[in-house]
């Protein structure tokens, strides 16, 4: 019971009752959510359009995760494989028979790690610090968060390495508590550098969409009363006239961006900086054709 009322104590019944309350499976499902909302709102964001009046749901923002998640998840796991072998050799070369030279060699390099961690920290903590005046520095969002993981990772396994070559002595409270500290702040460090890549990615699609919109679905678009277009390239053509024909609008060039749950997001063929997003809802106030592809079978 003495030992449960420790920081490291309460901290371990903390992680215990967010795992009863929050399901890792639930967990996983308003991450990649969260990560495909990010992506999407930058990707349409680049045609002013706000994603939330689209009407996406959230099996459609999970689909939309792993493309900006493939990039983090690979560079996480390869930076942990190379920390997990690092250790792995570092520890093969702290034994009680190491030769004092080695000791040397493996305490300066304890002493290297916290000294080089500890000067990533500060710088990240100060680019945290210099938000107002830095925010609009693009590499913002993924150079600070990488410098505080990168500083806090360095300088806990300087720590220890510099604790293994002592005598051992067992874990107290204070280092399991920082210990879980380090982890929380590399946690959320990862959490930040992730949302950075997934808002990047959004913007990458979109330009990349934006420079090829000839591979998007054709629209013929048939209303009732001119639109009064003025994005260029936009085709307008008069119906004539005819007993019982409601539509007398025609327009050409227009390409479909995303259809949403009653509504459809339509751009022009070609991008321009003056060009804006049409949104055309699917009732009888409209008549859609969606025509075939030049290439023949």
């Amino acid at each position: 019971m003495a030992e449960d009322s420790t920081p490291s104590g309460r901290l371990e019944r903390l992680v215990e009752a967010g795992k009863a309350v929050i399901p890792p499976l639930t967990l996983l499902s308003a991450l990649l959510f969260y990560f495909g909302y990010v992506s999407a709102r930058s990707q349409y964001e680049y045609f002013g359009v706000d994603v939330d009046t689209i009407g996406l749901g959230t099996q459609d923002y999970i689909m939309r995760s792993p493309e900006p998640l493939l990039t983090p998840l690979l560079v996480y796991a390869a930076a942990g494989a190379g920390s997990v072998a690092v250790h792995a050799a570092v520890r093969r070369r702290i034994h009680p028979e190491a030769a004092a030279r080695t000791v040397r060699r493996m305490r300066r390099l304890g002493r290297g790690g916290q000294v080089a961690g500890l000067a990533a920290l500060i710088s990240g903590l100060l680019l945290l610090l210099g938000y107002p005046f830095l925010r609009d520095w693009r590499p913002y969002g993924l150079m600070t968060p990488l410098l505080i993981a990168a500083g806090s990772t360095l300088s806990g396994s300087g720590a220890a390495v510099g604790r293994l070559l002592r005598s051992p002595a067992p874990a107290t409270p204070l280092r399991r508590t920082s210990t879980a500290f380090v982890y929380l702040v590399v946690a959320v460090s990862a959490f930040w550098m992730t949302a950075t890549v997934a808002q990047w990615s959004g913007r990458g699609l979109a330009m990349d969409q934006a420079n090829r919109l000839d591979k998007l679905p054709s629209v013929i678009l048939d209303t009732k009363e001119s639109l009064f277009l003025r994005s260029p390239g936009v085709q307008e053509t008069k119906l004539p006239a005819s007993e019982g024909q409601t539509f007398h609008y025609r327009y050409r060039h227009l390409r479909l961006l995303i259809h949403g749950k009653d509504r459809m997001f339509l751009v022009v063929d070609k991008w321009s900086a003056s060009d804006s997003t049409i949104i055309v809802p699917l009732d009888d106030s409209v008549r859609v054709q969606f025509q075939f592809q030049n290439q023949p079978p």
